[in-house]
């Protein structure tokens, strides 16, 4: 009877997530038809199929732009998130700073802070700096709001590594320096790595930042979006949407893989 309950139950939990699985992805799958629709308009299911609206996609300078605008922002703000927050991360975890869970908590207050105060507080700092609408704004923008993904990331891989390791190290005659980079930085590898595909995924998908501090000239892909959506609502935005999955797909795709290779390496 015990055993007949067991298999009871781990059948209605993979009904259950099978089912939110279905209610998660359903969405998407939708979306993904439609970008190929022949219809002039958003309309499922679709009358024809066509590419069409992915060779819009690539002949209009308004998405090219933004696309440019995105990548441009996107490689830089992964680049500078990875870097700041590995280095803090590793300070708040390895060092002996006074205040040291106050100055962690400061750093992941974005995470927890509505992203429209924080975009309404940049975009009243840039007026008086006068970065709004460049791209150095932009940038700083998105690695405000990835940066405490870094260091979450990095600072559990962190405090799950044996800090003897580098204790070894400098007994072996070991610089600080040295130990970290041969030593805790291997090690580290795989989350620094993860935070970086993390970090790209985010500052692509930014919307409320880039909205505020953005320009008519400086638009990122999601502005860009939520632009056509107000306005000349075809499917385009399918097929960008669509493109924007592929490339959060992928990244997670990658991050996966780093994650299993470690966990063979370990």
């Amino acid at each position: 009877m015990k055993g007949d309950g067991m298999g009871a139950w781990r059948v209605l939990r993979a009904l259950a997530c099978t089912l939110v699985g279905i209610y998660l992805i359903a969405p998407l799958a939708i979306v993904l038809v439609i970008s190929f629709s022949s219809a002039s308009f958003l309309r499922f299911p679709p009358p024809g199929y066509s590419l069409r609206w992915y060779a819009n996609l690539m002949n209009d300078p308004a998405w090219l732009d933004a696309i440019g605008v995105s990548l441009q922002v996107l490689l830089p703000t992964a680049f500078l998130s990875t870097a700041l927050g590995t280095a803090a991360a590793y300070a708040l975890v390895r060092g002996r700073i006074r205040g040291g869970g106050l100055i962690g908590a400061f750093l992941l207050t974005p995470m927890v802070v509505p992203s429209i105060i924080t975009a309404a507080g940049l975009y009243m700092l840039y007026r008086w700096l006068g970065l709004n609408g460049t791209l150095p704004g932009l940038v700083i923008g998105h690695v405000v709001v990835t940066l405490p993904y870094v260091v979450a990331t990095v600072g559990s891989a962190l405090r799950s590594m044996d800090p003897r390791l580098e204790a070894a190290a400098s007994v072996l005659g070991a610089t600080p320096f040295a130990a970290f980079r041969r030593i805790t930085l291997p090690l580290l590898a795989p989350a620094v790595l993860s935070s970086l595909l993390f970090a790209m995924v985010l500052s692509f998908d930014e919307l409320i930042i880039s909205l505020f501090v953005g320009s008519a000239r400086m638009r990122t892909v999601p502005v860009q979006m939520w632009s056509n959506i107000r306005g000349d609502f075809d499917p385009t935005v399918a097929a960008i949407a669509s493109l924007c999955f592929l490339v959060a797909l992928i990244a997670l795709g990658c991050e996966a893989l780093l994650r299993r290779r470690n966990g063979e390496k370990e």
